[in-house]
């Protein structure tokens, strides 16, 4: 979720899905993001949200995530930044953590392997 809309009272006309080879290289990839037209609320926990309430927002907010055509790249923004709460790219604030420790992992374990092959082939 970018922005929460100038009013909940408008309309949401459903925007023409574009294969992403296909888009404007130079628009920014947000400006296609289906979450533009829904509530801010849905992305974004209200404070002292109760457990049942939260997980049912965000479920919510995952099926809007399935149909956006920058689900990928809005997940990838959300990761790369890191952004801290809400649902980004059809993932929570926790899934996300998640996905980069497991990121953070495998790189350390291609270094290892790297640095092991270097080390055979210099020995062999």
């Amino acid at each position: 979720m970018l922005q929460p809309p100038h009013s909940s009272l408008v309309a949401a006309v459903p925007a023409p899905r574009v294969p992403a080879r296909d888009r404007d290289q130079e628009a920014p990839w947000h400006t296609e993001a289906v979450c533009r037209r829904d509530e801010a609320g849905l992305f974004f926990a209200p404070s002292k949200e109760p457990t049942a309430a939260r997980l049912s927002r965000e479920e919510a907010a995952k099926r809007v995530c399935a149909r956006c055509p920058v689900m990928v790249e809005c997940r990838e923004h959300a990761l790369l930044q890191p952004e801290p709460y809400g649902v980004w790219g059809g993932l929570t604030a926790a899934e996300r953590r998640v996905v980069l420790a497991r990121r953070r992992r495998r790189d350390l374990e291609l270094k290892k392997a790297a640095r092991s092959a270097s080390t055979i082939a210099a020995a062999g």
